[in-house]
């Protein structure tokens, strides 16, 4: 499903609000989203869910896990778990690598993958305001390659709260199947309501080229805790 060149993208500025601890050890974060549409890489996956998700990190080594659970059918569920390594290259920019296990529970039928793994590589920044991103995935039980490029831009609005802007562009390669790309743009309001907890909403648009594909609006809204 995925491959070739780098194109432009930017990550969905959710908010992202860690436990301060010392150094040598480590932060929990705690994120609880819903989602109007569950939309991955321009595709929809599944209608209303609630998304969420655990995340431990110590040093530079992180893992989670992330679950997509659909409010109106159960058939849609998708449990992740994913471990990573990131490391500063300079003040602005950071390389990140790891490992991203899908789970899909209730999938059923022959020649269907009901876990595939997907290993990623890439870089990240923030420079005035700007979070530019680029990433390689390949999953290696569908025989796919991504690239992904990102670009975020925040806007403080005051001590606690900010509006972030996102656009997104991506390609995908599957073997054996035709390609496509897809993109996308966000608004996302974090209001931190204290050191541990903040607060956001936000609106996305996402769409592939594929034939007949369909235009996705959907929103989502959450909270997000340092442990």
């Amino acid at each position: 499903m995925k491959k070739t060149v780098i194109i432009l993208a930017a990550l969905m500025a959710g908010a992202s609000l860690q436990a301060q601890a010392p150094a040598s050890s480590y932060s929990v974060t705690v994120d609880f989203p819903y989602v109007s549409r569950y939309v991955f890489r321009g595709d929809q996956l599944a209608s209303e869910s609630v998304q969420p998700s655990i995340e431990v990190a110590s040093g530079n080594w992180y893992g989670g896990v992330w679950m997509n659970q659909p409010l109106i059918r159960s058939i849609d569920n998708e449990i992740d778990f994913y471990l990573g390594y990131g490391v500063e290259i300079n003040d602005v920019w950071a390389a990140d690598l790891g490992v991203t296990v899908y789970y899909y529970p209730e999938l059923k039928g022959a020649n269907v993958n009901r876990t595939t793994n997907e290993f990623y590589l890439g870089v990240n920044g923030t420079t005035g305001g700007f979070s530019p991103s680029a990433y390689v995935y390949y999953d290696t039980d569908l025989k796919t390659w991504t690239v992904q490029g990102a670009i975020g831009y925040s806007v403080a609005l005051s001590d606690q709260a900010s509006l972030d802007f996102s656009a997104t562009l991506g390609h995908v390669d599957p073997e054996g199947v035709d390609s496509h790309a897809y993109y996308g743009l966000g608004v996302n309001l974090p209001y931190a309501l204290s050191e541990k907890a903040t607060v956001y909403a936000g609106v996305q648009y996402a769409s592939t080229d594929k034939t007949g594909a369909k235009n996705h609006t959907y929103f989502m809204a959450g909270i997000t805790l340092g442990l």
